[in-house]
């Protein structure tokens, strides 16, 4: 998801325009499919949830059943895609505790109010042992600081975008409990320049879409 809804402000007249960057853009994103897959538990009966579903573009390739966003025109997508969509925000979510096996946040912490609060619900409604993905946009990449500078413009798609770096999000992560485990990276080169999908590396420093992984407690 590297071009994301906006937080506040054009959720519903910009649907269309973020769920196009994927058509536009399919080998960025079949990388970034490829670096969250990789960090997947295994398949099986494991129920999982995705915040910040937005049209459901990560969620249903990734086999994650349930959905929530603020978007309606939004959620409509992601429904079609298959995904239980759920009108929803990340701060609270409509869950019992230990509910979810797996949860993902595809470049949704950047676009929270409040993402120490949504971290904490994650963890509330994680099951012991559950895996929590995370993935942003590398604020000190290339990619990252020219999002920035898109944002100062105010372009739509940025402005209310608060971008992290991976340290920042690796503080945020064991501030809420998590254990923070794995990190992959892709996106090495500019969405536009790619001529095949980028096999994902270990670390960060070189991509500008890093996946971290983090672990509740069992």
């Amino acid at each position: 998801m590297t071009t994301p809804l906006p937080r506040s402000r054009d959720f519903e007249a910009l649907t269309a325009r973020y769920d196009a960057w994927f058509e536009e853009h399919e080998l960025a994103y079949l990388s970034e499919l490829r670096a969250i897959e990789l960090l997947l538990p295994p398949r099986g009966p494991s129920l999982g949830l995705e915040v910040g579903v937005g049209t459901g573009r990560f969620a249903a390739p990734l086999g994650i059943q349930v959905g929530v966003d603020p978007a309606l025109e939004a959620l409509k997508l992601a429904k079609q895609r298959g995904v239980e969509a759920i009108q929803a925000v990340g701060e609270f979510l409509p869950f019992r505790d230990d509910a979810f096996e797996v949860i993902l946040l595809v470049v949704t912490l950047c676009f929270l109010s409040d993402p120490a609060a949504a971290l904490r619900e994650a963890y509330r409604v994680l099951r012991p042992g559950g895996r929590l993905i995370v993935g942003i946009i590398d604020r000190e990449s290339e990619l990252g600081r020219a999002y920035l500078r898109r944002k100062a413009e105010g372009h739509p798609f940025y402005r209310d975008a608060i971008f992290y770096t991976p340290r920042e999000v690796m503080a945020m992560l064991e501030g809420a409990g998590f254990r923070v485990g794995e990190v992959l990276q892709t996106l090495s080169r500019s969405p536009d320049e790619l001529e095949e999908v980028e096999e994902p590396e270990e670390g960060y420093g070189r991509g500008a879409f890093v996946v971290l992984t983090a672990v509740k407690a069992s």
